[in-house]
Order: structure tokens, then sequence, then C-alpha cells
């Protein structure tokens, strides 16, 4: 079991460092020169579009979840345990300067995220509780190639539901047990076993309710779970304050190699910093874009720069707390320590032995948050493959248990093994990320002209008459919602020529 665990970590290494992370890094480069640094440039429109409203049917009904709710949905799966545990696992590896790769694959990866979350809208489909989509759907619909969307469903299926939600699920039962054993000064063996039904029966009260209650349920987490971690990182850097100038400056100065602490190489601050952060934000995964897809907007792009934002949020607002907590309150010769274990020392050091509890409920709040957005992703990928009910239930049921072993199981060689099959998953989506990335400049540029005549933005299928297998969006004579139909057909004839030649 060791040498398979060992082998298993080995390939996933090897793959993430020379194939995937140097593609995303292309790709991510590349889109954010074609699209004028969109992800920089439209950061206004990123918070506008947060709060458009939900267009509605003709009963009046929404016609699937808002934009915000989709936004939250995303972040409740990237924001989990590894914004706590694996930011500080990079700096005890690649110290201080891996934090400023972090930073720089999020500004890069989220040109990225607005590319796909925008093609899983275009590409989108409707069912019986609003829109769904993702890679696999525009994979089949975009490039007509229905084997390529199966096998990234089949991918991300184990990856996410399974063996992550599993994972997340180990991680809420030994905090939750050690707090409990704080508080009350009992240990028993059974503890795991009691925490993980019962974190097993309130995954099933939220995903036998549909994606509708999951929207409802990350709308309310998401923001209180980063308000907490907020609270206690910036408490942390208060009571630390004349740390914090040399901890900023410890993460430029050591991003390149100068002043190397624990002996990292700049090879190796690199690449831990850059994979940390890609892990986080998922930016370039194909993840996020099956939540994204879910919004009702009235533009593709309206979610893309949503989505954008989400890697900003992960990565620039939660990573960045557990960063600086630990630079600010962590000793160098605290050596030895790693993952939680660091960020439970800044923790205690500064605020007291209290933090163990409160870190507790926070992780629980990241952890729980992250099951319910890995089982969003697994849905979308399991209606992709199969519409029959029978299989959403067993697929649910399927999820829950898997919530409950990993609650008592040591996970150890799952999370290897998915770490190399998730890299398998990132590199499917980025090939079709490029070959699909022409739609994303016209769609893009069809956007900005809308803004700049003061329009909100509104896409209709015949601007795009050329491109096969968009399904969920009107002709600009037969739309309704907030903009006339005399508006909307004067738009699409005034834009439809200037869309017609691809690229921005």
């Amino acid at each position: 079991m060791v040498e398979l665990e060992t082998w298993l970590g080995t390939w996933g290494d090897h793959l993430w460092t020379w194939i995937v992370l140097p593609i995303v890094a292309a790709l991510g480069l590349y889109l954010t020169v074609r699209s004028g640094v969109v992800q920089i440039r439209l950061l206004p429109e990123m918070f506008r579009t947060l709060s458009d409203k939900t267009p509605r049917d003709a009963d009046g009904k929404p016609q699937s979840v808002s934009s915000f709710q989709a936004f939250t949905m995303s972040a409740a799966s990237r924001v989990g345990t590894g914004n706590i545990a694996g930011v500080a696992t990079a700096i005890a590896i690649g110290g201080p300067g891996a934090v400023f790769w972090m930073w720089l694959m999020a500004a890069i990866g989220a040109a990225s995220a607005f590319a796909e979350s925008s093609l899983a809208q275009l590409f989108k489909v409707r069912d019986s509780q609003g829109f769904r989509g993702g890679p696999a759907y525009y994979m089949a619909k975009g490039l007509g190639a229905r084997w390529m969307g199966v096998v990234f469903a089949v991918i991300l299926i184990f990856c996410f539901p399974f063996a992550f939600s599993a994972l997340q699920a180990n991680t809420i039962a030994i905090t939750s047990a050690s707090a409990i054993e704080t508080m009350t000064g009992v240990g028993a063996e059974w503890l795991p076993l009691i925490i993980g039904l019962v974190t097993a029966a309130l995954t099933a009260l939220v995903v036998f309710g549909g994606v509708r209650r999951i929207a409802e349920v990350t709308q309310v987490l998401v923001p209180v779970m980063a308000l907490a971690y907020l609270l206690l990182g910036l408490a942390v850097v208060v009571v630390n304050i004349e740390q914090l100038p040399g901890a900023i400056a410890s993460i430029f100065t050591q991003a390149f190699g100068f002043n190397q602490v624990l002996g990292a190489t700049l090879g190796q601050i690199i690449l831990v910093g850059a994979k940390r952060g890609m892990f986080s934000n998922e930016a370039g995964l194909g993840s996020a874009p099956n939540a994204g897809a879910a919004a009702a907007v009235t533009h593709p792009v309206k979610q893309g720069l949503v989505q954008s934002l989400g890697v900003y949020f992960d990565t620039m607002i939660v990573c960045s707390i557990t960063a600086f907590l630990v630079l600010v309150a962590v000793p160098i010769e605290a050596g030895g320590l790693e993952g939680i274990e660091l960020t439970q020392f800044a923790l205690e050091s500064s605020l007291g032995e209290w933090t163990s509890i409160a870190l507790a409920v926070v992780v629980f709040m990241l952890a729980f948050s992250s099951i319910i957005g890995n089982y969003y992703y697994g849905e979308a990928s399991i209606e992709f493959i199969s519409t029959r009910p029978i299989v959403l239930t067993v697929f649910r049921v399927l999820v829950v248990l898997a919530i409950l072993v990993g609650s008592v199981a040591s996970a150890s060689v799952v999370w290897s093994a998915a770490d190399g099959v998730m890299g398998l998953m990132a590199i499917t989506n980025l090939v079709a990320l490029a070959l699909l990335s022409g739609i994303v400049f016209r769609l893009l540029k069809d956007y900005t002209r809308q803004r700049r005549e003061g329009l909100d933005p509104v896409f209709t299928r015949d601007l795009l008459p050329d491109v096969k297998g968009i399904t969920c969006w009107e002709d600009s004579l037969s739309v309704t919602g907030p903009l006339d139909v005399v508006t909307r057909r004067r738009q699409s004839e005034k834009h439809r020529d200037h869309l017609h030649t691809r690229g921005s």
C-alpha cells in the first residue's frame, strides 16, 4: 500500500509539474493577451454583473439560479480546507515567495476561468430545475465530440463528489473530534463515526433537495464562512502588526529565490506556489463552469466575468488570509509544522486555545460547502451521461455513503490517485478551451460593444449563426426579458456583421 501511494504521488507530481502547469500558464497567457487582459480590464463589470436580476420565464418565475447563487456554488467548492492547510503547506515547503506565485497564477488563471464559464453558459441546456452545463457540454455541442465529454464527466465524478468530498468529510471528522475533546476533555474512537453520520445526513438533506436548495444553502454559507475566517485572520494580523511589513516584503523578496528559507530553490518556490494556487482556485480545471452554467443571465460573458471574480475571491482574499496569519505569527524556528498545524499554531499563539474550537467551526463550514459544491459538479456530469432519474438517485446515495466512509477511513491513497487523475481532467478541459477560444473572443467583442453603447448586454442565438449546438438562447425576434423585442432585434442586426469575423 505504501509503495502504491508513493508511485501515485510521484506520477501525479510529474504530471502536474511538466505537463499541466505549463499548459495552464501558456493558455492563460494566450487568453489574457487575446482578450485584452479581460480579467483586469473588466474588473468593475464583474461586480456589476454579480448583482444582475435573474431573467424570468413567461409565468414570472426565475429561469434558474441567480448569477450570485452560481458564484457562491462555485465558491463553495473552490473555498475548502486547501485554503487553510494548502496555503500553509506551500509556505512551509516553498517559503513566503510561494504566495507571490499563487497570486500570479490567480491573475493569469482568471482569464481561463472567464473563458470556460462563458462557454459553459453558451452551450448550456435546460432541465426541470433550470440550466445545467459545463465542459462536457461544450465538448459535445461546441466541438461535436461527445466521447470527449463523457471522458471528462467520468473523471470529474471520480475526483470531486467522491474522492475530494470524502477527504473533506475526513477533515471535518478530525477537527470536530479534536474540538470536542478540547471542550469536554473526552476523546473517543467512535466520535468520527458520529460526526460522519451527522455530516452525511446534512449532505443528504441538501443534495436530495435539488439545485435550488444547493444554491440557497451556499448563498448563506459561503459569505458567513468567508467573514468568520476573515475576522480570525485580521485579529491575528492586528495582534502581530509589527511583523506585517516584514511578512509582505518576504513574499516579494523570496519569490525569485533570494534569501531562500527552508532550502527552497527558485523552481520549487514557483512550482509549489503555482500548483497550490491552481488547486485552490480551480481556474482552467473545468470544475467551476458546471456551477457557472446553472445561472440565468442575459449574456454568456456575464457569468464568465462573475467566475473570474470567484478566482480572485478564493486566492486574493481567503488564501491571502491564511498566508498573512501564518507569516506574521509563526516564527521560522517553528520547524516541523505544516498544513493545518501551522494555521492552528498561528491562531493559538496569537489569540489563545479557544481558537481551536473556532477553527473547527470554520473548517466545518469550508469543508461542508465544498462537499455541496463538489456534489453539484458531479450532478451536472451525471445528467450529461444519463438523464434517467434512477441514475441520479443512485449517484446521490453513493455520494452520501462516500461522506460517511471518508469520515472514518484513511484516504491517503485516494488523495494521491485523485491528484493525478485531476491533472488528466485539466488537460482534457484545456484542449477543448483552446479549440473553442475563438468563440469566446467573439462573445467578448459583442459584450464590450454593447456596454460602450450604454446597453445592458443581451445575447441572442442569431448573433453567432455559424456556431452549432446553441440550444438555450433564443433568436432576437422571439426573446423575452428585460429589454423589449425591438431593442434586441436592433442590437442583433447591428452587431451580427461584426461577429461574423472571429477574434477580437
